[in-house]
């Protein structure tokens, strides 16, 4: 097996302990000796004096999977790779890719409107054949969350009620199967179909899940703003708040690890729940539930334009919604969100509507509304109709520096980019150097310190998703690393839809990007599955 020989490195291990100046020897897929020196004959030797070494850096919260068995999906994973991402934690916010019944008749249902199989051949509905075809086809490593919503999309499609009896009991014996068979969690999508239909006692019994074979319960939560369309009252407790409390209620009593997805705060008048957010993470952990949360390094996030659009306007058929009472109605549910969001049609930018409609690309509704001459709400229900309701938006804001800066502190916080590649329109700026920006803020001192924020993004990523040998840099890992220099990061100007600091990456042994230079051909194959 080939050897390689990193030399004089500055070497974060992954474990936040301080860093130290040394030689690490690769053979194969795995590292075999790290140390202040290594002599060793007979093999390829790279100097990294003046360079940062680390563990190859693992996304906590991807959908990757969606891309992994593409026919090409080297271009997919291309942008996460120059940011040092070696390894994603895939399935989230309930639409995974895998766990449902082959020969569902529901298959088109399963992906909640966002995510499609596209020109994946042979879709693995069993987690374990998933995993298997992954595994050497892929160009990063992956571990598979089970979707709830890809689950109970198999056994009901996109039925609003209950389930029956039976229909539970399939849906949770395709969970625990997923689980059986390496799914490194559950992801819950409480925002989408069909999720949006579960109630606290079916979460209660997936929690329970989740608690039997120790793996963690992920959730994008029913709400992640102080008002939303997920509860009919505008006033009262924040709809943030409440969702919160519902993972509270199904969690209570169990020793379920619990993973609050993306810890954001839609609109500016969401902001102020951020204490409370904070204080019942707290109250929880005192009460024996282990929750931690994630975050992007990003203000805004993406969504679907229905985001803001009522469930009951969207069921009307055309000639309804154009009905005056009922745009009246729309009109003022949407002002009133509006104000009590502390967010608008200002804050919405187009990133695709349909092939055709590239012109809308990259403006706001509101720009929209006055190119047409139309009002901000026509404007939005017009891109809506010609999308057919199914537009992609860019919006914000999200969060703010300050409330970033402060979770990255939180050792209860990992990182993540919750981002994917698309094949038209505008992009997540999220692709191009989230994590960059994480090291970035800690060398500049407005993030953790430079060890600990690798730890968020490696070691302690690996320990809470139990992905074994990856994560640090220690004889007997895989050889999953990251070059970067750190004073080009700190000089580096973010948010140019380009990575920064990133010198080269290795996956399982294999040097996939040198400088600007990503080897093609070995993403093809340098990717692993992690059953968990």
């Amino acid at each position: 097996m080939k050897k390689v020989l990193l030399k004089n490195a500055k070497i974060y291990d992954g474990s936040g302990a301080q860093a130290f100046n040394g030689d690490v020897l690769i053979e194969g897929d795995r590292i075999v000796n790290v140390a202040s020196e290594i002599e060793e004959d007979g093999c390829e030797v790279m100097d990294l004096k003046g360079l940062s070494l680390a563990p190859g850096f693992i996304d906590a919260h991807s959908h990757n999977d969606w891309f992994a068995l593409r026919k090409e999906p080297g271009g997919y994973f291309e942008p996460f790779i120059r940011q040092g991402i070696t390894t994603f934690v895939s399935g989230n916010c309930g639409l995974s890719a895998t766990g449902f019944a082959d020969d569902t008749p529901h298959k088109d249902k399963i992906g909640g409107g966002l995510f499609f199989f596209g020109d994946c051949e042979a879709p693995k509905g069993i987690v374990g054949e998933f995993l298997e075809a992954v595994d050497g086809n892929s160009p990063c490593n992956l571990a598979v969350l089970a979707g709830h919503c890809t689950a109970r999309a198999s056994v009901s499609g996109s039925a609003s009620r209950e389930l029956t009896s039976e229909e539970e009991a399939q849906m949770l014996g395709i969970l625990e199967d997923a689980l059986k068979q390496g799914a490194a969690g559950i992801s819950l999508g409480l925002m989408y179909d069909p999720g949006i239909y579960a109630d606290t006692e079916e979460l209660k019994k997936i929690a329970k899940l989740c608690e039997k074979y120790d793996r963690p319960l992920t959730v994008h939560p029913r709400a992640n703003s102080a008002v939303s369309m997920s509860y009919p009252e505008l006033l009262g407790r924040s709809h943030l708040l409440r969702a919160v409390d519902e993972l509270a209620e199904a969690v209570k009593g169990t020793k379920t690890k619990l993973h609050y997805s993306h810890a954001i705060f839609v609109g500016r008048r969401s902001f102020k729940d951020k204490d409370e957010f904070v204080s019942i993470v707290d109250k929880l952990r005192e009460d024996g539930i282990d929750m931690m949360f994630d975050i992007y390094n990003e203000t805004l996030g993406v969504s679907v334009i229905t985001v803001i659009l009522p469930a009951w306007y969207q069921a009307m058929s055309p000639a309804e919604r154009k009905k005056p009472i009922n745009r009246a109605k729309l009109s003022v549910l949407v002002f009133a969100s509006s104000l009590l969001l502390g967010f608008g049609f200002k804050d919405i930018q187009i990133a695709y509507i349909g092939e055709g409609y590239e012109k809308y690309e990259g403006k706001t509704v509101h720009e929209i509304a006055r190119e047409e001459g139309i009002s901000d709400l026509k404007a939005y229900l017009m891109l809506c109709e010609k999308s057919n309701f199914r537009g992609r938006v860019n919006m914000g804001p999200y969060t703010t520096p300050e409330i970033i800066s402060e979770f990255e502190k939180d050792p209860r916080c990992l990182y993540m980019t919750d981002a994917w590649v698309e094949d038209h329109g505008v992009q997540n700026p999220a692709i191009y150097d989230c994590f960059p920006k994480f090291l970035r803020d800690s060398l500049l001192g407005t993030g953790d310190t430079i060890e600990n924020t690798i730890n968020r993004m490696t070691g302690a990523t690996a320990e809470r998703f139990s992905l074994k040998d990856r994560g640090y840099i220690r004889p007997g890992c895989f050889a999953d690393l990251t070059v970067f220099s750190e004073e080009e990061i700190k000089a580096a100007v973010p948010d140019r839809e380009e990575p920064f600091g990133i010198h080269k990456v290795w996956i399982n042994g294999n040097l996939v990007l040198d400088g600007q230079e990503v080897n093609k051909q070995k993403i093809k194959e340098s990717g692993r599955a992690i059953p968990v």
